[in-house]
């Protein structure tokens, strides 16, 4: 613990100046807002029309500047009964999570924010536990009392579902999986949900872009994105990615291109990375194991394919900076720093299958963001930066500017309760830049 603690110390020093003249270090400031467990995901909005973002995450959203007050959305009736020191027993609000010693999972994985009805209130889309509904609680306009729920979804598929837009109409799409009944048993899809604008509280409806396959709903990573370049954004999975027809007017299969992207990480990326016109592909390669790479695409004729770099592995030497760790179950794409480029944001999933499951439970839970770099040979290198070691992710990070300063902020709602992450820069002198600057490995492999 006190060594790994000392790496992320060094490698949360590392900056990279815009300018010659103008070194910067960033930092981040936690804001633990909730300590108790109510949700894997957390999103932000202006709920009061105050003018401010504001943060939600399970039951609560929690105003804005300070976060210190909070309105209930719906009822926060779960709790749970945990033994103390002296053998009675206290009942916990929330889920079972950090604070408890058994595994719990929550009913809201989840969550975004939009306009639904169009009043000028913003909304919460909620999905719930994989393979559950998604439903949208409808802002009261500034009335303290329960947000009205709308179940618009009975079955919302994969741990990486998202909520964009892929049709093209200006308007966010549900991504997902889906299961429906074929002959009498139960098969999954991959397609996306579109809303009823004029009656956005209607079911929604789905979209079926494959045959019917072995998705199910704990089925891990999902991404969406332009991978032929021809304008109209395509959808891909850890084995493939299905390239959308010229016309979306009648639900029909899309063609599937087979590839490989891991075993199944969390939300992935279709980006530029290294310059050449062509966008690749950003995955985490295994939700509850190792793996965070970049999916190179090139060209063999018409034939589009994909080179494997690995970012950072399960053993130290597979990163630059000898970073690893594991379960990357979420990852947001942004420019961090403002140099034009995204960079990814991530980190670990804290009790992802309780203190007992998956790759090192119980090492810190950690977050991260990878600054991308490109070289004039088209090579690339993703300088890591520790934001912290006590929050981690869910099945959800984002990574927005909260508090209108410029810089993108981190929200994560998990196991360990709801976290804002403030960004900070400071500017240093040429000497105190170079000073906090990592050493790279003497070798590396994989790059």
């Amino acid at each position: 613990m006190k060594s790994m603690s000392l790496t992320l110390l060094a490698v949360s020093l590392f900056a990279v100046p815009c300018f010659a003249d103008d070194y910067k270090i960033h930092s981040f400031k936690k804001l633990h807002l909730n300590p108790h467990f109510w949700s894997e995901g957390a999103s932000v909005g202006d709920f009061n029309h105050d003018g401010k973002l504001d943060v939600v995450s399970g039951p609560y959203w929690y105003a804005a500047p300070d976060f210190k007050e909070r309105f209930e959305i719906y009822p926060p009736k779960q709790s749970f009964k945990l033994k103390v020191e002296n053998g009675s027993e206290v009942e916990v609000p929330g889920f079972e999570g950090a604070l408890g010693k058994n595994n719990a999972y929550s009913d809201n994985f989840f969550a975004f924010t939009y306009d639904m009805n169009g009043d000028g209130w913003t909304d919460v889309l909620v999905y719930g536990f994989p393979g559950a509904t998604a439903t949208w609680y409808e802002n009261p306009k500034g009335q303290r009392r329960y947000w009205t729920p709308h179940v618009v979804m009975n079955t919302v598929d994969n741990e990486s579902p998202q909520w964009l837009d892929i049709n093209g109409d200006g308007k966010p799409d549900v991504i997902s999986g889906a299961t429906f009944p074929i002959n009498g048993e139960n098969k999954g899809f991959v397609g996306f949900a579109t809303v009823d604008w004029s009656a956005p509280e209607k079911p929604w409806t789905f979209h079926k872009i494959t045959p019917p396959g072995d998705w199910q709903r704990f089925t891990h990573g999902l991404g969406v994105g332009d991978i032929n370049g021809d304008g109209r954004s395509d959808m891909f999975v850890a084995n493939g990615w299905w390239e959308q027809p010229a016309s979306l007017g009648t639900d029909s299969e899309w063609k599937f291109h087979p590839a490989g992207f891991g075993s199944g990480g969390a939300q992935m990326y279709a980006y530029d990375v290294n310059g050449d016109g062509l966008n690749d592909v950003i995955s985490s390669l295994q939700a509850h194991g190792h793996g965070l790479a970049w999916f190179e695409q090139y060209r063999e004729g018409n034939e589009i394919k994909f080179r494997q770099h690995l970012i950072m592995g399960k053993e130290p030497k597979e990163n630059k900076y000898g970073l690893r760790f594991s379960q990357m179950h979420a990852i947001d794409l942004v420019d961090m720093d403002g140099d034009g480029l995204k960079d990814i944001v991530t980190g670990k999933r804290f009790w992802a299958h309780g203190p007992g499951g998956d790759a090192e439970p119980e090492a810190p839970a950690v977050v991260y963001w990878f600054k991308l770099v490109r070289n004039g040979d088209h090579s690339v290198d993703w300088v890591p930066h520790f934001v912290d070691d006590d929050s981690g992710v869910g099945t959800q990070v984002l990574a927005t500017d909260v508090n209108g300063d410029g810089l993108p902020d981190i929200v994560v709602g998990n196991k360990k309760g709801t976290f804002v992450h403030l960004h900070e820069v400071k500017k240093v002198s040429k000497d105190e830049w170079e000073k906090s600057q990592p050493k790279p490995l003497a070798t590396t492999a994989n790059r």
